[in-house]
């Protein structure tokens, strides 16, 4: 087999060409609102057709776990396990000083205040 007929000639190949984020999303965009056509889009940007179609397929996958995470109404703030423990102390603190002084007023009694 000759190596025009193998498919290894790359002279007739065109160079690989790399699409920005924006640019795959207005591609996209132009694909959901049926302004193009696969081919359209793939002659328009310069690119293979299965080029295109990886881009709607991966913009689908991502659209669909990005609503599956989504959770309504506002998002629960992960409990912060330190913070928690932090102020169960304070206030377990808070109370053994409330009744230090309730014993240190009964202990004194009222001779210093007279």
């Amino acid at each position: 087999m000759s190596e025009a007929n193998s498919g290894g000639d790359r002279s007739s190949r065109r160079p690989k060409r790399f699409l920005s984020p924006s640019q795959k999303y207005e591609i996209w965009l132009q694909l959901v609102r049926q302004e193009v056509t696969i081919a359209e889009a793939a002659v328009n940007h310069q690119v293979d057709r299965t080029t295109i179609m990886r881009i709607r397929t991966v913009a689908k996958e991502g659209a669909l776990a990005a609503l599956a995470a989504s959770k309504p109404g506002t998002a629960a703030r992960q409990r912060d396990s330190q913070l928690e423990a932090a102020k169960m102390e304070n206030a377990r603190l808070s109370e053994a000083l409330k009744e230090m002084a309730v014993r240190l007023t009964l202990i004194e009694g009222k001779g210093r205040w007279g």
